[in-house]
């Protein structure tokens, strides 16, 4: 065997790693573009969480649509066609869904706008499958690891700047807005932002076309039979449509015209009060407007209780079918593909949680921040804490993308380092250029310190990583939920620290062992990003209900699920005599 290094294909793995910054910029830009929409439109939380909803169901969406095709016809369509062309294809669907985005502004209708993020999304779809398969392969595979994380802090990056640039194209300024002011601003300026981005989704998509640095990517396999997967996966996706039709059906105007009606006659009653002079009259009209509150207060409770029923029942459907999968394939795997594996199926619920948690903690941010024992922040004060959240990300990323480069073991460790504080100084000296106030954020060093010692402690190992981190994410999260103030907002912003390293962890765990099934599990993992979609909305909705505060405990119930998936892994993983410590 030949010990020969393969060379790292770096023209072609720096040309790859812009596609990464597209998905942070957009997946990030979402929690400044969520409390405006909401202050724009005149949205409950729910409805603001339909941004990710729309954003995160497309790549599930694409995902199912492609694992589908791809079975029917005997052969992975990405592959076939080539890991380039797709990337190509990826990038020219989300110019076009940039152009929808234009057109949404112009009509001024957030449901325009939920239409041209879903269309942006797809592509980013087709990217993400086969943007990942391809920076590994550009370079030695015992390092693709390394590569992936490497794109992951292009990634961050990009979930950096979104924030600061979506801020400014909404905003126009840094000094703070009120929401009711927020109500009469122009959306122009988005049309420039819109446009702009498309233009460099089709200037990419030339980059990529005419590269001769970048290889195609064709590899012609045989698509191994998935049909019991298949049957799962879309009765599980019918399922869900049946589930969210009547959760959107309560937003109709029919369901809404009662409390529309109350409030118009509590208006009514209210004006003439101040005209009735007798006082028999003025206590009789009192009772009334005290009645018609409680008549709207107990109707609204009933729609939010249908509402989050409904969305609890779908949490159960997605739930219920990988465990559906695990019983059924445990007793005769012909049929189910990747599915067969345990580590694949609980990875899937794993990446589920992670995207899930990642976005749903940074998408509620900016409400909580509104709070009086949060700072009362209007949405333009927001965008420094929001942009460090996902500037946490970039730092555990910068990190891990250290690897990545032929360092000797004492410069690793010195860069493991210095390289997460450049990254929490690139944060601060982005937004003081920005005009920010950064000062309230000077002490969270401590926390990024406390990322470094983990990082250090896990030494690579991805059992050890998804355990120390999802934990460090759970303590977080407890601390948020029983404080207030700025250590309960360092608690929530340490969430997107934790959640900087969970990604490759969780991918690795799950596709340890699959062999021939390898691309089919990875197909299956990307769908799961499904969980931005679905876990947002969520606590959305558990926002209106109890708070925006209480409602981060959705957020720690998705890192308890990967402290167990990262005990469990091991057990799992063991039992097919597989060392995932041990695995070069």
């Amino acid at each position: 065997m030949s010990n020969t290094a393969v060379k790292t294909n770096y023209p072609a793995l720096y040309t790859l790693v812009t596609v990464f910054f597209f998905w942070g910029f957009f997946g990030a830009g979402n929690s400044i573009f969520i409390p405006f929409c909401k202050a724009y439109f005149h949205l409950d939380q729910f409805q603001s969480q339909l941004i990710d909803f729309a954003f995160y169901t497309a790549y599930y969406s694409g995902a199912l649509i492609l694992f589908i095709l791809s079975t029917v016809k005997g052969k992975d369509l990405v592959t076939s066609y080539g890991y380039k062309k797709s990337i190509v294809f990826g990038l020219l669907f989300s110019a076009i869904g940039a152009g929808l985005m234009i057109w949404a502004v112009n009509v001024n209708i957030y449901t325009a706008l939920l239409v041209g993020l879903f269309v942006v999304a797809l592509g980013f779809s087709l990217q993400q499958i086969a943007a990942n398969p391809l920076v590994i392969s550009v370079g030695d595979p015992k390092t693709g690891t390394s590569r992936v994380s490497l794109g992951g802090a292009v990634n961050s990056l990009g979930g950096t700047i979104g924030p600061l640039l979506m801020a400014f194209a909404l905003f126009g300024s840094t000094v703070a807005l009120t929401d009711d002011q927020i109500q009469h601003l122009s959306l122009s300026s988005m049309t420039l932002l819109y446009a702009g981005v498309g233009s460099l989704f089709v200037i990419a998509a030339m980059l990529f076309k005419f590269s001769k640095k970048i290889p195609a990517g064709v590899q012609v396999e045989p698509m191994e039979s998935a049909k019991k997967a298949i049957t799962t996966l879309v009765t599980m996706t019918v399922l869900l449509v049946m589930i969210y039709i009547p959760v959107f059906s309560t937003y109709s105007a029919s369901s809404l015209s009662r409390v529309e009606a109350l409030e118009k006659e509590h208006t009514t009653l209210v004006d003439g009060l101040g005209r009735i002079e007798d006082t028999e009259n003025k206590k009789e009209i009192e009772n009334s407007i005290t009645n018609i509150d409680n008549q709207r207060k107990e109707y609204v409770e009933s729609l939010d209780n249908k509402r989050i029923v409904l969305l609890s029942i779908a949490l159960i459907v997605i739930g219920g079918a990988i465990f559906y999968a695990y019983r059924s394939s445990k007793k005769n795997k012909e049929g189910w593909g990747a599915m067969q594996y345990p580590q694949l199926l609980l990875g899937m619920f794993g990446i589920f949680a992670y995207v899930g948690v990642e976005v749903s903690i940074g998408s509620n941010l900016g409400e909580l921040l509104k709070l009086e024992e949060f700072g009362s922040l209007q949405s333009s004060q927001i965008t420094p804490y929001i942009s460090m959240y996902w500037g946490s990300l970039m730092i555990g990323r910068w990190a891990g993308a250290v690897s990545v480069f032929n360092l000797s073991k004492v410069r690793q460790i010195l860069a493991m380092i210095i390289v997460p504080f450049i990254a929490y100084f690139v944060v601060l000296g982005a937004n003081s250029l920005a005009g920010n106030d950064v000062t309230p954020l000077y002490y969270y060093s401590i926390c990024v310190l406390l990322q470094i010692v983990l990082t250090y402690w896990a030494k690579n190992k991805s059992a050890r990583t998804l355990i120390l981190f999802s934990l460090f994410g759970l303590t977080a999260m407890v601390i948020g939920l029983f404080t207030s103030g700025m250590l309960a907002i360092y608690a929530f912003l340490v969430g997107g620290l934790a959640c900087s390293v969970l990604w490759p962890a969780i991918f690795n765990i799950a596709i340890i062992g699959l062999g021939k099934y390898t691309a089919q599990g990875s197909s299956l993992l990307i769908m799961m990003i499904l969980g931005g979609g679905i876990i947002p909305p969520i606590q959305g909705k558990v926002a209106d209900i109890i708070g925006i505060h209480q409602s981060y405990i959705v957020s720690l119930l998705c890192f308890a699920y990967l402290l167990f998936f990262g005990m469990m892994a091991k057990k799992v993983l063991s039992r097919q005599s597989i060392d995932i410590d041990n695995i070069n």
